[in-house]
């Protein structure tokens, strides 16, 4: 079964009185809605207490949460200090995900820097086994870490180097956020032939049970000849991408993924969106 939620809480959230992480698991399940992402965006400051406070509540409303690593996390980095800096914000989100009983930690893999893109794509790939050995010793291998498809040019993460990740080990599952590959790509994805293209590609190369229940960004982003500018709504009539081929796809292909709306503000009621387009698609 697809699920779909909100990464954070939206405006209307906030709009209504609430504040407290724990309130948004039934934010989130009164909006018809099956997961939730939060966002350690800034660095991973939670205490167990807290961790366990909001696992319960999303328990009691039956929401899967997942979490985003700091943003800042930067595998291609030439400094060794850097990476084992990267290494510990990964793990941290994962430990404090795990007392929240999520399973999903969505991490962005690096920046480029002054290296040519290779070097840096090699260097990330020999991090990411590193990596790998340091989640089977803190026994954190029944998670998923999901490296993300990433919007500027400048950083690594297109699809492809994405899915070289996916192959050093089963503790790696995609994360494709398809507003960052069509930021990247100038636009490059509009009809469900374009989604499919790339669905495929995942599945011939990682095989499809493995991508059956990938993780997935979804959001329209305003973007330039560099890629990525921002986050908008499904209001926006400018850029794309538009969910409805995506739902096509994922329904002709049989894929079940956790789908997370990051819209600016209204990722809520995005999210609730795609859950009513997907379900009208799949009962045709």
């Amino acid at each position: 079964m697809i699920k779909f939620g909100p990464s954070g809480n939206s405006e209307s959230f906030y709009a209504a009185g609430f504040s407290h992480t724990e309130q948004s698991a039934e934010f989130v399940r009164k909006a018809g809605l099956d997961c939730f992402e939060y966002s350690f965006g800034r660095g991973v400051r939670m205490t167990r207490e807290k961790a366990l406070s909001i696992g319960a509540a999303f328990a009691a409303q039956n929401v899967e949460i997942s979490v985003h690593a700091p943003y800042y996390i930067n595998f291609a980095n030439p400094s060794e200090e850097s990476a084992e800096k990267s290494y510990g914000y990964v793990l941290d989100s994962a430990l404090i995900l795990r007392l929240m009983g999520g399973k999903r930690c969505v991490f962005h893999p690096a920046a480029q820097g002054k290296a040519t893109r290779e070097d840096a794509v090699a260097l990330t790939e020999e991090r990411l086994k590193i990596l790998r050995d340091k989640i089977y010793e803190a026994g954190l291998q029944d998670l998923y870490f999901c490296p993300e498809t990433m919007g500027k040019i400048a950083q690594i993460g297109t699809l492809e180097e994405v899915v070289r990740f996916c192959k050093i080990d089963p503790v790696y599952l995609p994360a494709v956020d398809f507003g960052h590959i069509n930021a990247r790509e100038q636009g490059s994805l509009k009809t469900s032939a374009d989604y499919r293209q790339r669905l495929e590609y995942m599945i011939s190369e990682l095989g499809y049970e493995r991508v059956k229940h990938f993780h997935v960004h979804f959001s329209k982003i305003q973007y330039s000849d560099k890629g990525e500018v921002r986050h908008l709504t499904f209001e926006d009539g400018v850029f794309g991408p538009e969910f409805e081929p995506l739902a096509i796809a994922l329904k002709d292909l049989g894929l079940e993924p956790y789908i997370v709306s990051e819209s600016a503000g209204k990722q809520t009621e995005d999210a609730a969106e795609m859950k009513r387009i997907y379900n009208e698609i799949a009962s045709r």
